[in-house]
């Protein structure tokens, strides 16, 4: 009695993997879609319409590209979350929505760690620290010398609470021991609208928008907060070399499916990323979107991931995210 109950249970296990190998085999049959959980038009969207477009000609379906956008990336992010593990439902996130948002989003919607499969690393753009001109300060070491003869009185703006420029400025403020009140903005636009307006004198930006307004002299950039200068402003030395060794934010971004994805899917898709990325194209197109090419794996992706999580966490829980410390 036991040995056909044993062997139906063989059977059963057996067109389990089956189908999860045909899944493999066959994917994708209908077309993909991409979230994006900011609105249209930021770096983040356009680097996934660029990626999008292409792998849409490699897997020979169509690749949609859906915004979600609210709580700084999360809500969009925990649609994927919960979508089927079927490599339909993909998401373009970041070191905000796939780091940070672990501890700045109260309750969490997601876990960055447990409820996505990494697929692979595609950019990262440099985030900067600029001035306007009316501050008179042409240096980094200037600007921590005006802001402790004035402490309070110097505000610095960021496109939003809890995003990578406004917790990379807050880290360095906690490091350089600096009091400056945060002023959020909602988006990078009316940031820089203010900036250049001379209504705020100090802000973090992301690249390329901010680099006409540099090159006309309406703005005046002190540093980067990446680990190393950027390609964009290669005369503009980084946070670390103007006497604070280590210090780096980088805002990378990537492509990840819910947790569960088959792995044959998630290694079709990574290994088409990759060949996306080596089009000879594709590094300048991003680069007039501010971004360079980022490299990794779904290994590598997850490794990134595991580390991040716990960095962003102890700096929310030593400054908060309000940003008025």
């Amino acid at each position: 009695m036991r040995m056909p109950v044993l062997r139906m249970l063989l059977s059963i296990v057996a067109v389990v993997m089956s189908s999860a190998s045909g899944l493999a085999q066959t994917y994708p049959t209908r077309p993909i879609t991409i979230v994006v959980p900011f609105a249209a038009g930021g770096a983040t969207d356009v680097v996934a319409r660029l990626i999008g477009e292409r792998l849409s000609a490699k897997l020979g379906q169509p690749v949609l590209i859906e915004n979600k956008s609210g709580a700084n990336g999360a809500i969009g992010s925990a649609f994927v979350a919960k979508a089927a593990p079927d490599g339909y439902m993909l998401v373009m996130g970041g070191v905000n929505t796939h780091a940070m948002n672990d501890s700045v989003v109260k309750p969490p919607l997601y876990n960055s760690m447990t409820d996505f499969a990494p697929i692979g690393l595609i950019a990262e753009i440099p985030i900067a620290i600029v001035v306007h001109p009316s501050l008179g300060v042409s240096t980094l070491p200037e600007l921590i010398k005006l802001v402790k003869e004035k402490p309070k009185t110097i505000a610095y703006g960021s496109s939003g609470a809890g995003g990578p420029h406004h917790l990379a400025m807050e880290m360095f403020k906690s490091i350089a021991k600096l009091d400056m009140p945060h002023v959020p903005y909602r988006g990078g636009a009316p940031q820089l609208n203010d900036l250049i307006a001379g209504h705020i004198t100090v802000g973090v930006v992301g690249l390329p928008p901010v680099l006409p307004h540099l090159n006309a002299g309406k703005l005046r950039a002190l540093a980067v907060v990446e680990g190393q200068r950027s390609e964009l402003l290669p005369n503009v030395p980084t946070i670390a070399e103007q006497g604070f060794p280590g210090f780096a934010v980088n805002y990378w971004m990537g492509l990840l499916a819910p947790a569960k994805t088959p792995n044959d899917v998630v290694a079709r898709l990574s290994k088409e990323l990759t060949l996306i990325l080596d089009e000879p194209d594709v590094a300048p197109a991003l680069r007039k979107q501010g971004a360079t090419i980022l490299r990794g794996s779904p290994d590598e992706f997850s490794k990134l991931i595991a580390s991040e999580v716990p960095r962003w966490a102890a700096v929310v829980n030593t400054i908060g995210t309000a940003g008025d410390k």
